[in-house]
């Protein structure tokens, strides 16, 4: 209990006279998109709470890996993270819906799922991991690159090996597709698409980008099999420690960080598809009719299930246009 309480002083958060600095740590550099939004929202809290709260960001891993800092989160020792969904898997069943495909039908679709009563009891159920789930970041997109032949349609991924995450889930989703999941380490897969043991892979355009593995498959389809968002989550225990003003200020800052994170995602997105296809990409963006269809079958082994009642409710959720919105607003 004294070292738990030690390093809640140290790292958690600290009071210095009137103003609380809550510390935040995550995997990425420093100018990544994410860092540059928990950036703003450490603007904003201090905005908004006019200098008595602050946020301490340890960007590149100081404090460990993901799941390192998710348990330094569940006792106390640090304050808030950045942690992919996929990862909050083995703390929280709930959080598993996130990694199966086109469970969203396009980028409105999922922001209106994120935003609305589905992503907040996602989120609110964290708290049975003593964990408090603060809001959403754009993660983008997976969707397949290839060394040869384009992926027009579900069949074109048959009998090819495709890179893919450690995970049974994204195994399981190309299982449906027809293609062999190769997983291999993100640091490997350069070498392994260079040399022919894998035919291709899937990830988001900037991934795509900055990995350069464009210089070996100049097939990109943009069939945007699976949107798993990054999280921002906290301790329990310092969220409840807080007073309902300064959890109030903290909500607001961070409402305006996933605004300006969700801007910065898509220049990012836009910028990287853009270069690509300079270095000679052919990017095409198939029918995803097929593709929905395909994991049909998958997505029925949740029935009956937490994961199952939640795509079930994420179907459900109406895509909201302008008109929509026009009208909310002559209603009030």
């Amino acid at each position: 209990m004294i070292i738990t309480l030690l390093s809640l002083m140290m790292l958690g958060c600290q009071q210095q006279s009137s103003k609380l600095t809550l510390r935040v740590g995550h995997t990425l550099d420093m100018g990544h998109n994410v860092h540059l939004s928990l950036q703003h929202m450490a603007e904003r809290l201090a905005y908004y709470s006019d200098g008595e709260m602050a946020l301490k960001l340890y960007a590149n891993g100081q404090l460990g890996s993901e799941r390192e800092m998710v348990e330094l989160l569940q006792i106390g020792s640090l304050a808030m993270t950045k942690v992919s969904a996929a990862a909050l898997e083995g703390f929280v069943p709930d959080m598993k819906v996130y990694s199966l495909p086109y469970i969203f039908r396009d980028r409105a679709h999922r922001w209106q799922v994120l935003q609305g009563d589905v992503g907040k009891d996602i989120l609110d159920s964290l708290a049975q991991a003593r964990l408090a789930g603060l809001g959403y970041f754009d993660a983008g997109s997976r969707s397949f690159y290839t060394c040869d032949d384009m992926v027009h349609s579900p069949q074109d991924v048959v009998g090819k090996k495709i890179r893919v995450m450690n995970s049974q889930t994204a195994v399981k989703m190309i299982d449906a597709f027809g293609g062999a999941a190769t997983p291999i380490s993100w640091g490997e897969l350069y070498a392994a698409l260079q040399q022919g043991v894998v035919d291709g892979a899937e990830n988001n355009p900037p991934a795509f980008y900055s990995s350069r593995h464009y210089e070996i498959c100049q097939n990109y389809s943009l069939n945007e099999h699976t949107s798993i968002p990054d999280v921002i989550i906290a301790s329990k225990h310092i969220i409840d420690a807080l007073t309902p003003q300064q959890q109030a200020w903290l909500a607001q800052a961070m409402n305006d960080a996933v605004e300006f994170q969700k801007s910065g995602w898509l220049a990012a997105e836009n910028h990287a598809l853009a270069e690509v296809k300079k270095a000679g990409v052919k990017v095409v963006y198939p029918d995803k009719t097929e593709f929905f269809a395909a994991v049909a079958p998958f997505h029925a082994t949740f029935n009956d299930t937490i994961v199952g009642r939640y795509l079930e409710r994420i179907k459900q959720v109406k895509t909201m246009t302008v008109a929509d919105y026009q009208q909310e607003g002559a209603g009030e």
